[in-house]
């Protein structure tokens, strides 16, 4: 099955229920326009159809390899590495002044997610450097700054973010890298680090490493982290590479999807380091990195979700069994007229759809924090620190969940590698476990999120989604405006009652209700985002095919999806007893 990059839907759902458009016609990025914003997506669309995607099963079944100390990637994965990089790709949302073309993350984020959904593995490494260069730009000093930044926006160094230990993972506190100051401004860095994603590779010069390690005199836990930037090769006063850094991988996980991305355990041996920003604040440094990496994290899941649909969807076209209701035709019906495969179609494109919704209002929310007027800016801010958790979890279950139900589609092919079916699961599953768990990221929304100042950032967040099902109510879309006004309020009574519980100690509570009351979030949001869509459409006044299906989608949204919020409203409210009374000896009898 030939994958094509959804431009057009991306597009979409970018520019007119994300908000780009508006943006554009307020003058908030005055250097783009329009055409630009199509000419982008155009050869976004064509680079992922053309020179990504071939690469998605050769990367699976060759894989990177370790061997002799270095990691060696798929043969054919440098040339078109470095097509992507002499297009300007990593340089898209990059500060001009070290090379960027400073576009807004909203385009960093609809190219992401084509260059995901044509290779996973593929887009993994670029989408740490991402991060490194928001570490850097946020708290590297001047130097550090023209050192690295260049390169690493250029595409021609990657980065890479050091923050496990084998018993330090989710909680950093434990860790025991340890960084000793040599006198001249330089540290000595001495530890291992595991999951290191493109730790090591064959395709640029350099790799900048960005690591976590304690300074002699740190204090425990993780108020005595600090970061430093440690590269694979010295550099130069003149950019010129030098040495080789005692810094490098030991190994490589055999894991179980994204094969071609190199998953490496990392050793230093007194390698050479600098601080990045202030001592033992390196977790706030590295935080920097952590939230760029997760709104990227969330549109790898949406790219994973919109490949298995793609793919699902050719297969029920051509894949001929039994005869539906209704169908008409010469012996056997395809299986796209079958009820439950429509039935599971729709899900898949529903929840893609609200994935890419949430990713790509996350992004604009950043690009907003930091242009435009200097009074909205702390607004969108909040908005965008809401939105993490909640875009970075819910994308993800949705790639595993559309894979999962891809697979479902194809039946017993499904199960076989050679229909792909089964790859799309298996590089979906890691995307809800790193850059912080689903769980992670619902414990950070409901005890840190839903008490931004006071609670205001979520009720202004509620407030606008309300004011998208009151304008359906308003022009006639009555069954979907009141379907979704009745998930709102779902959403608005547990946010109330979880807020309670933070505010009267019972932390629990809050806790044993958090993962349900992000999925309600989430749905709640997709039912107004996909009635902005069928609102648009029916304001452009334009009856294509893809407005069809968009209200279709929406329909069905709204009848068999959007329900779930009043269980989840139930399960997020039902505070924690129950679970406090299950101990280990339950679990084990």
């Amino acid at each position: 099955m030939a994958f094509a990059a959804p431009v057009a839907d991306i597009a979409f759902w970018l520019r007119t229920v994300a908000g780009l458009d508006e943006d554009l016609a307020a003058g908030v990025f005055p250097d783009l326009s329009a055409d630009l914003v199509d000419a982008v997506l155009a050869e976004a669309g064509r680079f992922a159809t053309d020179e990504i995607a071939p690469l998605n099963v050769l990367g699976d079944r060759e894989g990177a390899r370790f061997e002799n100390g270095a990691v060696t990637m798929p043969a054919a994965w440098k040339p078109v590495f470095e097509r992507w990089v002499e297009g300007g790709w990593t340089a898209l949302d990059g500060d001009p002044e070290y090379g960027g073309q400073g576009l807004p993350v909203m385009l960093y984020a609809a190219t992401l997610e084509m260059w995901n959904a044509a290779s996973t593995a593929f887009a993994t490494g670029p989408m740490l450097t991402a991060g490194a260069i928001e570490a850097l730009s946020a708290h590297g000093s001047a130097e550090q700054k023209a050192t690295y930044l260049p390169k690493l926006i250029a595409g021609t160094w990657t980065g890479t973010m050091n923050l496990t230990e084998s018993q330090a993972g989710s909680d950093l506190g434990p860790m025991r890298t340890r960084a000793e100051p040599v006198g001249d401004g330089s540290y000595r860095i001495t530890g291992q680090k595991i999951f290191i994603t493109y730790g090591d590779h064959d395709l640029t010069d350099n790799i900048v490493h960005l690591v976590l390690a304690r300074l002699p005199d740190a204090p425990a836990g993780t108020r005595g982290i600090s970061l430093f930037v440690v590269p694979k090769f010295l550099v130069g006063a003149d950019g010129s590479l030098g040495a080789r850094n005692a810094a490098g991988p030991v190994g490589i996980e055999h894991k179980l999807g994204i094969h071609a991305s190199p998953t490496c355990v990392m050793q230093f041996d007194g390698a050479v380091g600098w601080l990045v920003g202030e001592p033992n604040r390196g977790l706030a440094a590295m935080f920097t990195m952590m939230n760029s990496a997760r709104m990227s994290v969330g549109v790898q899941g949406v790219g994973v979700a919109e490949r298995a649909y793609q793919r699902a969807l050719a297969y029920a076209l051509d894949r001929r069994q039994g005869r539906a209701p209704g169908w008409t035709g010469e012996g056997l019906s395809p299986i796209v007229h079958h009820p439950d495969v429509k039935r599971m179609l729709l899900t898949m494109r529903a929840q893609t759809d609200v994935a890419r919704a949430l990713c790509f209002s996350l992004a604009r929310a950043i690009d907003r924090g930091r242009t435009g007027p200097e009074e909205a800016r702390a607004a969108f801010a909040e908005r965008a620190a809401l939105l993490t958790p909640i875009a970075k979890a819910f994308a993800t279950d949705t790639g595993v969940e559309v894979a999962s139900l891809g697979v479902q589609v194809h039946g017993g092919m499904g199960y076989i590698e050679e229909t792909g079916a089964a790859q799309h699961l298996r590089d979906a599953r890691i995307l809800t476990i790193y850059e912080g768990t689903n769980g992670i990221q619902a414990i950070d929304l409901v005890t840190r999120k839903l008490t931004l100042r006071g609670g205001e950032v979520v009720s202004a967040w509620l407030a606008e989604l309300g004011a998208i099902a009151r304008e359906a109510l308003a022009v006639g879309e009555a069954d979907l405006g009141e379907r979704v006004e009745a998930a709102l309020a779902d959403l608005a009574g547990a946010t109330h009652a979880l807020q309670r519980a933070l505010a009267e100690g019972r932390g629990t509570d809050a806790l044993a209700g958090a993962t349900a009351y992000l999925r309600l979030a989430a749905l709640a949001a997709g039912g107004a985002y996909h009635l902005a869509a069928v609102l648009a459409d029916r304001a452009a006044g334009t009856a294509t095919p893809a407005a069809a299906r968009r209200l279709a989608v929406a329909r069905f949204y709204a009848t068999d999806i959007l329900p779930q919020t009043g269980g989840l409203a139930a399960a997020a409210t039902a505070g924690g007893a129950v679970l406090v009374g299950v101990t280990p000896d339950i679990l084990t009898a």
